[in-house]
């Protein structure tokens, strides 16, 4: 297949004085702070899970009440999340980002002092809207600080808070619930917030790009796009929401999500239309439409939306099905992710140097291949499976997870002028915790569905008259303190071996269910592999330097 060549660096045809401009401060020590902020940020989208019990009980809430604290995160963070390289362009990155520092430090310690759900609802999603704002402004300012020869080790520092902090997260949410209070899952995060606005302002600087875009802004006035602001926040939220409470509410079986899903798709058709009216009449767009005219970011887009799916979907999937049906704690359920998130940590500086030798399709071919082999191993989980063969399995499939992240960051940066960093990094974090939303949404409704349709389909056999079934009735009745002779459906014991054959069914049925959304997590990662061809053949930047 013929294919353009594409070189790993700015494409531009001639350096301008931004195009090279390179901060004052050491950019690994740059690299270090942005990646603090970015560790507490990813980390609080699931701290909060294993926790809900406990938040609903001290609240005097019930359990679906209490999800609002998860969804109204979820919610704020997609909707700033587009628009963060937007909002840079009135105040600059380094002061918005700084803002989104103070606002996550302050709305976390409130978090953790709210005396009742709404307040704790509230505070979250003042969270949500300062976490929404950090991780794309975080990315853009590695982009800008490193030398595109220098990204595949940054992202991999990146790459390790955003990768990591999912997996680790129910566990230490867990260990700091079960140990002091669920308050302190927010606490935690003020002196981390702190130390990151401290760091910040004395190491981040604005690129020269940025910096006039912000002169020209106060210049102009603010004019900032109310309507698109209004449509993005309308759009984003809704599909969060509808994504977050679908299974719970039935999906199309309820008025209030159909109602939302029309909103949704209403608001997001007419986002994309008024976008390009904005580019037409010569206007700074919230979003930049044009990022997709090119495969080097349209393909990565979709394979990072992929990368989120799987990622968020199995790390939901693993610990509730060893809860459910295997009956670990919560902690234990942890213990078995956790050492995943030890092997993304050692894989991913191996990945960044690769990064400047190998092609980077060849990479991401290999993560999404190793990521679908998993998926094989895994769909031969069972009751009996131990804690040491589960555990393995996901060390394998975080070995694999390693190998996309980089990769998938480094080509969306390709050939995209630097003035642009800031709505590739928007843009991409988007589509991962979109793809994270929808593969948790998924994980949900398929496990549900599923498990109903396997014990239909297995109840058939435990009829009355079935030899069997009554045969089975038998055997287990003298376990029970019952005969095994006689009629087996009646006398002592009966009822129970009944119902213990009817826990065992239900158990096998949701087992299955599990495994049917595990093949369906495998084939979907198979076919990212040919789409990652059409990229296009690209060169590696060159020797990557080892830190």
């Amino acid at each position: 297949m013929a294919t353009a060549t594409l070189q790993l660096d700015d494409a531009q045809p001639a350096r301008s004085p931004a195009a090279i401009w390179r901060p004052r401060a050491n950019p690994w020590a740059i690299a270090l702070t942005v990646t603090l902020a970015t560790f507490m940020e990813v980390l609080d989208t699931s701290i909060a899970n294993v926790a809900l019990p406990h938040i609903a009980g001290s609240l005097g809430a019930s359990q679906d009440e209490a999800t609002w604290v998860l969804t109204s995160y979820l919610v704020a963070n997609a909707i700033i999340l587009p628009a963060s390289a937007y909002l840079t362009t009135f105040i600059g990155r380094k002061k918005f980002y700084m803002i989104c520092v103070v606002l996550f430090g302050i709305s976390s310690m409130l978090c953790g002092l709210a005396p009742s759900l709404p307040i704790l609802i509230f505070c979250r999603i003042l969270q949500g809207a300062g976490g929404g704002g950090l991780a794309p402004s975080e990315q853009a300012i590695l982009a800008d600080t490193f030398t595109p020869k220098q990204r595949g080790q940054a992202f991999a520092l990146y790459g390790l808070a955003v990768v990591v902090a999912p997996a680790i997260g129910p566990t230490l949410g867990g260990w700091i619930t079960d140990n002091y209070d669920w308050r302190w899952i927010f606490f935690i995060n003020v002196p981390i917030a702190l130390l990151s606005l401290f760091l910040t302002n004395r190491l981040v600087e604005d690129p020269p790009h940025i910096v006039k875009e912000v002169k020209i802004s106060k210049k102009e006035g603010l004019k900032l796009d109310f309507f698109g602001f209004g449509l993005l926040a309308t759009g984003f939220g809704s599909l969060e929401f509808i994504l977050d409470k679908g299974q719970e509410d039935d999906w199309f079986g309820s008025g209030l999500i159909v109602f939302f899903i029309a909103v949704c798709v209403i608001s997001l058709v007419t986002l994309i239309f008024w976008e390009l009216y904005q580019l037409k009449i010569k206007k700074r767009p919230i979003l930049n439409l044009t990022l997709f005219k090119r495969r080097t970011f349209a393909i990565p887009f979709v394979l990072m939306f992929i990368l989120g799916f799987a990622l968020y979907g199995t790390t939901v999937l693993i610990p509730q099905m060893v809860q459910t049906l295997l009956g670990y704690t919560a902690e234990l359920a942890g213990f078995v992710i956790s050492p995943g998130g030890i092997m993304i940590m050692l894989m991913m500086p191996l990945v960044g140097f690769l990064i400047g030798k190998v092609d980077p399709r060849a990479l991401i071919c290999y993560g999404f291949f190793t990521l679908a082999m998993s998926m094989w191993l895994m769909h031969t989980f069972s009751l009996e499976s131990s804690f040491k063969y589960i555990m393995w399995v996901r060390v394998y499939q975080a070995s694999g997870l390693a190998f996309l992240f980089i990769p998938i960051n480094t080509i969306s940066y390709n050939g995209v002028p630097q003035s642009q960093n800031n709505d590739v990094s928007g843009l991409t974090n988007l589509a991962r915790n979109i793809g994270g939303s929808c593969g948790t949404a998924f994980v949900a409704t398929m496990l549900s569905r599923g498990q109903q349709r396997h014990e239909a389909y297995m109840i058939r056999n435990l009829t009355p008259t079935s030899q069997a079934f009554q045969n089975q009735v038998s055997r287990l009745k003298g376990m029970f303190g019952g005969s095994s002779t006689g009629n087996p459906l009646t006398g002592p014991g009966s009822h129970t071996a009944q119902a213990y054959i009817y826990n065992q069914l239900h158990r096998q049925s949701a087992m299955l269910a599990y495994m049917d959304i595990i093949a369906i997590f495998g084939v979907f990662c198979l076919c990212m592999i040919p789409l990652v061809l059409f990229i296009g053949k690209i060169k590696p930047a060159g020797d990557v330097p080892v830190h």
